[in-house]
């Protein structure tokens, strides 16, 4: 039996020596590559924090003491040696392990995290409710991938760092959000390890006022306490976390397990605000991975041997190159246009147009708030701000949207990727909220393709328009067809929609991804003998009244169709405009139920709510039936 096998919970992991703990080590990283290469997931960030996570579970002892990890993909390890190691294979399947941790899934996962930023401020709620309880356990938060450039972590650390209570925070540095990091707080963390002859002066300084005292009294300890303040701002960039009321220690070596294990367990004894900066290779042990840390962050299914993906891709394009292909074309024609994204340019396409416009690309890192609010001011001064966030992360700006865009009615773009059913990713990546958040807001334009080439038209679209703000979206998916360059495709008449095929019994008013299949479902439906209507309502907001009015002149029963949350979401918007003008008109709305959903192919998530061609036509179908059925003769 291998060690890794012999390990059921944290106390089987006590039971090793520390001689053993680096096979160990190579042991976790032969499991992670070997899994992950059937289910794909977050290789690069878990490969880099193994060694930091035996150190950590074998000092502490959860689930009494709590660890909380800065998105959760640093999380494999973990669950590995917390009594999951036998069902990893399932490790983002249908019914099996989640992708990230989720305090459903173990006592040991203490908090759920998907999104970068939570740790600091959920450590320190922890800390507080232990000493209002009168509780006595460790709490530790483990910042990593990018999770500093994000300013949650600083109101936390704000917060934390004079309260005096017991929380230790480790920075797990390696260099990398998802691409490389960016900004002041990178290059700061970069000095400290570029010369830590700062921290070792600093650390001999503390030393010798603690003698000084011992031997002069407290005269002299206040006057070297002085010499170590002015020794700290003048020699040293990285003391913004003792600034901030940590107390400093590092940088160490993150893959050194006797280092860690004996710096950790130093710095677990003592109290207060502290924290540990650790030096780590993100993809450590996976050549494929140390080589191409972008590329390797998250990925499907590959060959461990040869790094390829299993499978290929082939036939049309992803909607996001086709995004960052046509936003990459039109800025040839427009010269004020600009891109922003928030440390994914690869996930979001966006690096196609860094390369081909390298001055007129902002990655902002993590910081999607401010992102938002960097393309207001940009905007103020006519430039065209492009701001390119997936939609589950655009929810952490709302605010921004709101206040510094939609109030003061700038002409920001905003391009949400991975809309609707996100599959494995699971719950805290799924897109289906941004309809009904858009929505809500006074001025916002609201659109959806049906394909690449309606999505590049809406981009022009977009560009031209100066009355407010903009918005559309598309899946993690295939585009249906592919798509001419962007010279040859006219923008998008503002506010219309366009009927696909006239029938006469149902209207179905389909939204982006749903138009294709409602074609499909009423190509179906004819055969027997049920006569459609297709509409692409491709701008959600403002609606095509002209061609509404056309319909329901036409049509009593109307159906929509949205990949995205029923609740508040198009049908709910267009069925309360039509109650004041058609009562008489029925409305049905389809669309994601108000529901959590758990990780799944996207292809079965789609099936499971009826959103496919013969979901479609099966729902229409009932529809049909249960009409027919409620007013049959007596």
């Amino acid at each position: 039996m291998s060690l890794l096998e012999s390990i059921q919970s944290p106390d089987d992991l006590k039971r090793l020596t520390p001689d053993q703990l680096p096979e160990l080590a190579a042991e976790i990283r032969t499991r992670l590559i070997e899994c992950c290469s059937q289910t794909g997931g977050h290789i690069g960030a878990s490969l880099g924090v193994v060694e930091l996570t035996i150190a950590l579970l074998y000092l502490l002892d959860s689930p009494r003491d709590k660890v909380l990890w800065d998105v959760g993909h640093q999380g494999y390890t973990w669950k590995l040696l917390t009594g999951r190691n036998e069902r990893f294979p399932t490790l983002r399947t249908e019914g099996g392990l989640s992708g990230f941790l989720r305090r459903s899934e173990s006592e040991h996962d203490h908090f759920g995290a998907g999104h970068a930023g939570t740790a600091m401020s959920a450590a320190f709620g922890m800390a507080t409710a232990r000493d209002l309880k009168g509780e006595d356990f460790k709490v530790v938060a483990v910042t990593g991938d990018g999770a500093l450039t994000c300013g949650l972590s600083y109101e936390g650390m704000n917060n934390a760092g004079h309260s005096d209570r017991d929380v230790i925070l480790i920075v797990n540095d390696n260099g990398m959000s998802i691409a490389p990091n960016v900004g002041a707080i990178s290059k700061m963390l970069g000095s400290i390890v570029a010369d830590p002859r700062t921290n070792r002066l600093r650390e001999r300084i503390k030393g010798a006022t603690v003698a000084l005292g011992g031997v002069f009294g407290e005269g002299v300890v206040d006057f070297a306490k002085n010499v170590e303040e002015s020794v700290k701002n003048l020699f040293s960039e990285g003391m913004l976390f003792e600034e901030l009321g940590f107390r400093y220690f590092g940088p160490i070596d993150g893959h050194d397990l006797p280092k860690l294990l004996e710096t950790l367990a130093f710095v677990r004894d003592l109290s207060g605000p502290r924290v540990v900066h650790v030096l780590t290779e993100k993809g450590k042990g996976f050549s494929f991975a140390e080589a191409n840390k972008e590329k390797w962050h998250g990925l499907a299914a590959y060959d461990p041997v040869t790094g390829e993906m299993r499978k290929k891709s082939s036939g049309p394009p992803a909607w996001t190159k086709v995004f960052g292909d046509g936003i990459t074309q039109l800025a040839e024609e427009y010269p004020n246009v600009v891109a922003i994204s928030a440390a994914m340019p690869a996930g979001t396409g966006t690096n196609i147009f860094q390369k081909a416009w390298p001055e007129r690309f902002f990655d902002v890192g993590i910081a999607e708030g401010h992102g938002v609010t960097f393309a207001g001011g940009l905007a103020t001064q006519g430039i065209k701000p492009i701001v390119a966030i997936y939609s589950t992360f655009l929810q952490r700006a709302y605010d921004n949207i709101i206040h510094d865009i939609v109030v003061q009615r700038l002409p920001v773009v905003f391009c949400m990727d991975r809309a609707g059913l996100v599959g494995v990713d699971g719950q805290t990546h799924m897109g289906l909220y941004d309809i009904a958040y858009m929505l809500a807001l006074p001025g916002m334009t609201v659109t959806a393709p049906k394909d690449g080439a309606e999505l590049v038209g809406l981009l022009r679209t977009a560009i031209e328009y100066q009355d407010g703000p903009f918005c559309t979206r598309y899946p993690r998916d295939k585009a249906p067809a592919e798509v001419p360059h962007a010279s040859g495709i006219p923008a998008v008449p503002y506010g219309t929609w366009e009927v696909l095929r006239e029938g006469s019994d149902v209207a179905i008013l389909a939204v982006g991804t749903m138009v294709l299949p409602s074609l499909e479902a009423a190509e179906r439906l004819a055969k027997d003998g049920i006569d459609i209507t297709v509409v692409n309502c491709r701008f959600l907001k403002p609606l095509d009244s002209v061609t509404l009015e056309s319909l329901v002149q036409r049509h009593r029963r109307l159906v929509t169709i949205e990949e995205g949350t029923v609740v508040n979401g198009f049908g709910a918007f267009l069925a309360a405009t039509l109650q004041t003008t058609h009562p008489e008109v029925r409305t049905v709305v389809l669309g994601v139920p108000d529901q959590l959903q758990e990780h799944a192919p996207r292809d079965r998530q789609l099936a499971k709510y009826g959103l496919t061609a013969d979901g479609i036509a099966r729902r229409i179908q009932t529809l049909l039936q249960h009409e027919e059925e409620t007013f049959e003769p007596r």
